[in-house]
């Protein structure tokens, strides 16, 4: 609906079910909501987004925040909080399966990049 590929362009309906997904418990939607939001000058409302989808381990997020905090939008005890449920989160992801598996993938995509 974002982009009207094989359907019409419905903003609503791009809210609609990113506010689903970002209900659903995925970050990458509470941080595009944010977005959205912050596009609407809502920057209060895009905060909230950005601080909820940061604890759960977002980067994008936490570098919005910096951004605002840069700006003077966000308080330095936000942030903060914000950075360490941020850690905490991507802390409990980390493992040596996920580790290994990443630097598999990666060796496999260099090695097709080089027949592309």
């Amino acid at each position: 609906y974002e982009h009207g590929e094989g359907v019409e362009k419905d903003r609503g309906k791009v809210i609609h079910h990113m506010e689903e997904a970002a209900i659903g418990g995925h970050p990458n939607a509470r941080y595009n909501l944010g977005c959205i939001e912050e596009d609407d000058y809502n920057i209060v409302r895009a905060l909230k987004h950005w601080v909820i989808a940061a604890t759960h381990g977002d980067d994008d997020s936490m570098k919005a925040l910096m951004n605002a905090f840069k700006g003077g939008e966000v308080r330095k005890d936000v942030l903060a909080a914000a950075l360490r449920a941020h850690k905490t989160a991507v802390d409990a992801t980390k493992s040596t399966q996920r580790d290994t598996a990443e630097i598999y993938f990666r060796l496999n995509a260099e090695f097709v990049g080089n027949f592309n």
